[in-house]
């Protein structure tokens, strides 16, 4: 069993945190189920699926870590997050054109 210290670093941030969650770099919806995961801190997983649907995530070719670090709103969250303490879980909310598409 983990211990409660135990800190995992994420994929895409690589900051040192408490927990993690699996990030379908293709989503499942996509045909993702069998793909590729990554393990990303709260924020980081939050961020992607408030900036894009899963749908843009296929179509805009944001499936890798690499890829995602290229795409300039993705970017700046990270230079911002990678500033701050892993255990704050900063309030986020979807984009305008993420909300409309659900």
């Amino acid at each position: 069993m983990p211990s409660q210290n135990e800190k995992h670093t994420c994929a895409l941030c690589k900051r040192k945190v408490p927990v993690t969650t699996v990030h379908h770099l293709t989503p499942r919806e996509e045909g993702g189920k069998d793909k590729p995961t990554a393990d990303l801190c709260i924020p980081c997983h939050k961020q992607i699926h408030n900036l894009f649907t899963n749908r843009e995530l296929v179509v805009l070719g944001l499936t890798t870590i690499e890829a995602l670090l290229q795409a300039p709103k993705i970017a700046s969250y990270v230079k911002w997050i990678r500033k701050q303490p892993a255990t704050v879980i900063p309030k986020s909310k979807k984009s305008r054109h993420v909300r409309k598409a659900r």
